[in-house]
């Protein structure tokens, strides 16, 4: 038995740390960047990268240390308990990585029995709560919270491309002495949860950490300085824009472009934009090439669907929603609780796991947000004089697409799209939990109001039929619309952004996915329809 609790001691703490198997290679919770050697010749050959991979284990996963007892850390031996973890780079890229702790208490004391006697630990005793690292004493340290992103960092590093790291924490509380208070009487009781995690970018001593900026390069594309005017359709070709996303700098396609072709999986591709970690956000147009303003259903991958068959509640603009279906919500976080899938989210999953996963595609795909904006701005924002923005049941509600679209709105200057998500429990990820909700199934989605303004529709009730979203039949995209006159209704590209009503059994889908950073890099070509970028 540990000595720990064959000691009498002045001070009781329970440290639970729950869950330290956080993070298992790069699908779980490793942001990743493409990294590019620069080394090419006249004749413009690129070096062949490699994969990144990265992750974290333990040995084990539920730890409760009871009975925390004060000291000083040159009394804590190799008797005294241990959490150990491991860091794995398997890829071909050294990575600069960050191990951190989250508090977890709330969530651990709702769902563990046997802890009833303990209190949450307060604010102002994390400081008292001490951890070495790996036996040194030169690594120790008390728990000190960035209260920016909740984190408590244990430990960072480079690790290099096929190297493994094995470590050990071991807590205590702090011990009075002539340089401390020591841990005070009323810490007794007390209980704290961790959660262990891992985040990892590529790394090159030479290039530093490299982002969207390295894709860009790859893809040979330069970027137009300010920003457009979304007001107006972009009918010719306006090149690439930047604007912010949840990841970085994001570059996005305007107009009539003709160099944002991708064949991959079998079918064509025109890309959207490069997100801020350097993946490839892409959406389907077909099993051929098809010209700017070509109209043929062939372009899209499925048609004749509604997004969701009920309609007569608020919660169903939700990609996923509270409840079952047919169940009326009472709240808005009922209405926006993740519990059941839209219809439409049903259809996109198999498509995905039938065109991408089942052919052993899915390695290739990054796990980025797909924002299923749900925010209710209210009527100040979104012009519409009967809106609630309650945002559940039969309460007539306008989301936050349609304040940044200009859907009732007289002013221009209101066609704002954003490429951020404005609430994480929109942020529909797969695995991702840091950034996302981390309650997809498959990291496939569809294009965002946002995104098609971005690329040229103009503002709401506009046409174009010039620009490279445009494919002749309308097709359904992700973000909520409103809930007026007893129906939920969806933006769609329809040659111009739209709502329509979610039940429309007319609407087509043209699915979204994201290659990864590493990926692209492989890609050849120059991005035209008889020239494509592929492997």
């Amino acid at each position: 038995m540990n000595r720990a609790f064959n000691k009498v001691i002045k001070s009781h703490i329970a440290l639970a740390v729950l869950t330290v198997f956080a993070v298992v290679l790069m699908s779980a919770g490793v942001t990743y960047s493409l990294f590019q050697i620069d080394k090419r010749n006249k004749e413009n050959q690129v070096v062949e990268i490699g994969t990144l991979s990265a992750g974290a284990t333990s040995s084990v996963q539920s730890i409760v240390l009871n009975d925390l007892y004060p000291q000083s850390a040159s009394k804590v031996t190799e008797e005294d308990k241990k959490f150990t973890f491991t860091l794995t780079n398997d890829g071909t890229y050294d990575v600069k990585y960050t191990v951190y702790m989250k508090d977890v208490t709330d969530n651990f004391l709702a769902t563990t029995s046997g802890f009833e006697q303990y209190t949450k630990l307060t604010e102002d005793k994390y400081k008292y709560i001490n951890f070495r690292l790996d036996g040194q004493s030169n690594l120790v340290t008390s728990l000190e919270r960035n209260k920016e992103d909740d984190k408590f960092v244990v430990l960072s590093g480079i690790l290099k491309a096929g190297e493994t790291e094995d470590h050990y924490l071991q807590f205590f509380l702090d011990n009075k002495d002539t340089t401390t208070e020591g841990a005070p009487n009323d810490i007794n009781g007390s209980i704290v949860s961790l959660d262990l995690f891992f985040d990892a970018e590529a790394y090159d001593e030479n290039y530093a950490i490299l982002t969207s900026k390295d894709t860009l390069k790859h893809l040979n594309i330069s970027v137009n300085e300010g920003t457009p005017n979304f007001v107006s359709t972009a009918k010719t070709d306006e090149g690439v824009y930047a604007m912010e996303d949840d990841y970085g700098m994001s570059y996005y396609y305007r107009g009539a472009v003709t160099n944002n072709y991708v064949k991959f999986a079998g079918f064509y591709w025109r890309i959207i934009r490069i997100n801020g970690d350097g993946s490839l956000r892409i959406i389907y147009d077909g099993t051929q090439g098809y010209a700017n303003g070509v109209s043929n259903t062939e372009r899209l991958a499925s048609t004749g669907k509604a997004f969701n068959a009920k309609y007569d509640d608020a919660k169903y603009v939700g990609w996923m929603f509270g409840g079952t279906q047919g169940t009326a919500s009472t709240s808005k976080v009922q209405a926006q609780t993740n519990e059941t899938n839209s219809d439409l989210k049903a259809l996109v999953d198999s498509w995905y796991k039938t065109n991408i996963e089942d052919k052993n595609l899915g390695d290739k795909v990054a796990d980025v947000i797909f924002c299923n904006d749900r925010t209710t701005p209210g009527k100040a924002e979104t012009g519409y004089s009967d809106d609630t923005g309650l945002g559940y049941g039969s309460n007539y509600t306008a989301y936050g697409a349609t304040a940044r679209t200009n859907v009732w709105n007289t002013e221009a200057s209101k066609v704002q799209p954003r490429f951020t998500c404005p609430q994480k429990n929109d942020a529909f990820t797969v695995s991702d939990e840091t950034k996302g909700n981390g309650d997809l199934t498959y990291p496939v989605g569809l294009i965002t109001a946002d995104e098609i303004v971005a690329a040229g529709s103009g503002k709401y009730a506009t046409s174009n039929s010039s620009y490279y979203l445009y494919k002749g039949t309308w097709y359904w995209s992700l973000s909520p619309s409103c809930f007026i006159g007893g129906s939920a209704s969806v933006f769609r590209e329809s040659g111009g952004l739209r709502g329509t009503n979610i039940h429309d059994p007319s609407g087509a889908v043209a699915p979204v996915i994201n290659l990864k950073a590493e990926y692209v890099n492989t890609l050849r070509g120059t991005g035209t329809i008889s020239d494509p970028y592929t492997e």
